[in-house]
């Protein structure tokens, strides 16, 4: 699949409530349409992850990826797309200079392994709303 020049991809858990919440969340104040959006759990996601070498078993719940530019995981993750909302969200930001990455990954690891007992899971990733279709990738 040839992926969209200039779009960010979000790859997400497709089972778990708080990352299909996330994703609702991104959609929602995605005013310049920057992200599209696949499940870890979809070919198209896993064929991103290993041409990056990222183990899915060490990353499980959040990816973005700029296309020819970089990729991000966890916090790092979070952060990059919260500056690309703009507003008050891209002011995460600072977290960047005054927390450490190990401090930050610490946190959201804590929250990542415990999504399922805390919000839940679904036995298969939703399906979008026609809408929301075009944001969806694989």
């Amino acid at each position: 699949m040839e992926l969209e020049s200039g779009k960010k991809i979000v790859l997400f858990d497709g089972v778990c409530n708080l990352c299909n919440n996330s994703v609702q969340f991104i959609i929602k104040r995605d005013s310049k349409d920057v992200f599209r959006f696949a499940s870890l759990q979809s070919e198209l996601g896993k064929q991103l992850l290993a041409e990056r070498n990222i183990n899915p078993v060490e990353t499980d719940s959040i990816v973005l990826i700029e296309p020819g530019v970089a990729y991000y995981t966890k916090s790092s993750a979070a952060i990059e797309i919260a500056k690309d909302l703009g507003g008050f969200w891209s002011l995460l930001n600072v977290f960047n200079y005054i927390l450490p990455s190990s401090i930050r990954d610490s946190v959201y690891i804590l929250i990542a392994n415990n999504r399922y007992k805390w919000f839940g899971k679904k036995d298969e990733c939703p399906i979008p709303t026609p809408e929301q279709q075009k944001k969806f990738i694989g």
